[in-house]
């Protein structure tokens, strides 16, 4: 099956002007951060009621937009000087409708009905989303940037990444999953797959990385299962890289799952010192596989 591997441009040199569309969660935090200390001033675009209060705080300038009001973005962000972009952070469904006096920012404007009528009416994954935004963007003389430029040392690494060492037997079962997990990735089914003894337990799909988890714990009730976690095939780094976090690991250890396996270069780190912290402190082993192993 042939995958399409989207070519990104190169990120401008410093000082110049950088775009962020941001969700929520600690990336867009964190990507702020880096591109500042890059030398970029940073121009920000927030989802409302979904972006981090401390966010605007951090950037040259701020403002708040609709979600589903794309075609404004590039507009906004040309007015700032601006010609490329990253977007990150995730959106929470359930604030949305926070406050029912606001629904009209939820109203989507022409250029995105536009979008949806041309990309979204028969495949509305997130890769499909991310293109149809960054085409609508692209437009308005705007590019979308590889997300992780900014944050390249927060992205897993090859090698065990914990004072804690994996068991012999949690190097078996990644071994037996990740040929696995390649094939899952490869037909866009999930990005993580539980295994135990070298026993397929769970795999992702579209209820999330965290609620898999939680679903793992409930089918296996043996404490030190490892859960194996990658990117999709030629996901687009745009926007569409994997993350785990803290939470993760503590989700992980809560539902008895003592190994955390990840694609080295694809999946970022979010707040990564507390990270492997974390899992040192609760037991629980972190790896990186390398791409050739990948």
């Amino acid at each position: 099956m042939p995958v399409n591997i989207t070519i990104l441009p190169d990120p401008p040199p410093p000082p110049t002007p950088i775009g962020l569309i941001a969700g929520g969660g600690s990336l867009p935090i964190m990507i702020a951060r880096g591109l500042a200390a890059m030398g970029h001033p940073v121009h920000a675009l927030g989802l409302r009621n979904q972006y981090e209060p401390q966010l605007p705080a951090l950037c040259a300038s701020f403002q708040p937009v609709g979600l589903l009001r794309v075609g404004g973005w590039g507009r906004r962000l040309r007015k700032a000087g601006v010609r490329h972009a990253i977007m990150v952070g995730r959106i929470d469904k359930a604030r949305l409708m926070y406050d029912p006096w606001t629904i009209i920012q939820y109203l989507p404007d022409f250029k995105t009905v536009m979008s949806w009528y041309r990309h979204l009416r028969h495949d509305r994954r997130s890769h499909a989303i991310l293109t149809a935004i960054a085409d609508e963007l692209g437009r308005s003389g705007v590019l979308l940037l590889d997300s992780t430029a900014p944050i390249s040392d927060s992205l897993a690494e090859a090698g065990v990444m914990t004072r804690r060492q994996p068991t012999e037997q949690q190097r078996a079962d990644v071994g037996f999953a990740w040929p696995l997990l390649a094939q899952t990735l490869r037909l866009d089914i999930g990005q993580a797959i539980a295994v135990r003894d070298r026993d397929i337990i769970a795999v992702e799909a579209v209820e999330g990385t965290d609620r898999m988890i939680e679903r793992t714990g409930q089918l296996c009730k043996a404490v030190g299962w490892t859960l194996c976690k990658g990117a999709r095939a030629g996901h687009d780094r745009r926007s569409d890289v994997p993350t785990v976090g803290p939470m993760t690991i503590e989700n992980l250890y809560r539902h008895g799952g003592r190994c955390l396996a990840l694609a080295a270069g694809d999946v970022i780190m979010v707040d990564k010192a507390e990270l492997l912290d974390t899992a040192d402190r609760l037991g629980i082993a972190v790896i990186g596989v390398p791409a050739a192993q990948a």
